[in-house]
């Protein structure tokens, strides 16, 4: 490719619009991410900044580009449909596969956010005969025992197992907080089941997966800005 070239006018058009042209090869998720991954993404962006500057900007910077990126495009609001739509066939061959790595990185990002807190956070943890849940997030009071909370991520799947299964958890006493973590049309769809479960229904929470997105993004920088001080000593 020469430096005339661009490699976003080469890629056809997107389905759904054509006056819209399409990067391909973009990584959806963190297990994705390599360094042959980011220089890639490193180019494109070079390449949207030239894009802007033919459109009129004054030495667009990345940061610039960073910023137009966050200004057009959005979150899907539902989090088993993320991504461009393809044909029904095709759909119904990749949601599950795309679903269970969603469900992954939410679920992650959950322990990820619990240790930051200071909790001991794990993943995939029985807490209680036939309950086995996504996070939890547990702490140690002193001599008068421990706490646990517990993250459920519901992608797709039948709700009425994942009520099972949170009620199962509650037999455990530490216990304390059971939270399902969804998007905004799957968590409408656990409230309208649970309203009839009385054992649960005042003490399931809910949690946008946008915002556990969002919360980790700060703290995952908060956190490696401090470990940049170098305040505690690697080893001696």
């Amino acid at each position: 490719m020469t430096k005339t070239e661009s490699t976003l006018t080469k890629p056809p058009n997107c389905p759904n619009n054509p006056d819209h042209v399409c990067v391909p090869n973009l990584p959806r998720y963190d297990y994705q991410l390599n360094g042959k991954v980011y220089d890639y993404l490193c180019s494109v962006g070079n390449e949207i900044s030239l894009e802007l500057m033919r459109a009129g900007l004054v030495n667009p910077s990345l940061l610039v580009v960073d910023y137009f990126i966050w200004e057009k495009l959005q979150v899907e609001e539902n989090l088993s449909k993320i991504g461009t739509p393809k044909s029904e066939a095709t759909v119904q061959v990749e949601d599950i596969v795309e679903s269970e790595f969603i469900h992954d990185d939410i679920r992650d990002k959950l322990r990820d956010i619990g240790q930051w807190l200071g909790f001991n956070s794990e993943i995939e943890r029985k807490v209680s005969q036939g309950s086995k849940v996504d996070t939890i997030w547990e702490a140690t009071i002193g001599n008068m025992g421990r706490v646990i909370y517990i993250f459920e991520v519901q992608t797709k799947g039948s709700i009425d197992s994942l009520i099972i299964n949170l009620l199962k958890s509650l037999n455990n006493p530490a216990v304390q907080g059971i939270v399902a973590v969804s998007d905004k049309r799957q968590l409408e769809k656990i409230k309208e089941h649970v309203k009839d479960v009385k054992d649960l229904r005042d003490k399931l929470k809910y949690w946008d997966y946008e915002q556990v997105l969002l919360i980790h993004e700060k703290l995952e920088y908060i956190n490696t800005r401090i470990n940049d001080l170098g305040l505690v000593p690697q080893g001696f």
